[in-house]
């Protein structure tokens, strides 16, 4: 079975969002191994760059499989092409993946280098939870389409 593994800087906070994930790791149950790892932020008293430079050396470090750095610098895809994107690393070979979300200053250019792939989900800027949320969805969504389930319209 696959694993995916969802590793954040941050911790949901709002009641709303962590019952959103269970429910999306609930689902995924079905399809794969499904994980969320927070990473603790950076001490605010650090430069951005320094704060996000120590967030992303902590994600690495809990990072395996086929690594997905999510960062507006990255591919935009749309949700059929996700999942191609996740059947055809499966196809070869991968049997895990660790999507990095970075923290309020994003990643760090070691996480792009490291990356196999970097995806974006647009422009807009979203809050931290509320991504982790639809970054779920997007996974939940990549494996019914692949499975062939009526979810995705």
């Amino acid at each position: 079975m696959v694993k995916i593994n969802i590793i954040a800087v941050g911790r949901l906070k709002e009641k709303f969002f962590a019952e959103a994930m269970a429910e999306y790791a609930k689902r995924l149950s079905a399809y794969c191994s499904f994980s969320v790892t927070e990473i603790p932020p950076a001490p605010p008293s650090k430069a951005p760059a320094e704060q996000s430079a120590a967030e992303t050396d902590a994600l690495l470090l809990k990072a395996a499989g086929c690594v997905v750095a999510l960062d507006g610098r990255g591919r935009r895809m749309s949700s059929g092409a996700f999942a191609r994107f996740i059947a055809d690393r499966c196809s070869g070979g991968a049997s895990e993946f660790s999507f990095l979300v970075g923290g309020s200053h994003g990643l760090d250019e070691k996480a792009l280098k490291r990356a196999d792939a970097v995806v974006s989900f647009g422009e807009m800027t979203f809050p931290h939870q509320l991504f982790r949320v639809m970054l779920a969805e997007q996974i939940y969504r990549a494996f019914t389409i692949n499975a062939g389930t009526p979810y995705h319209k």
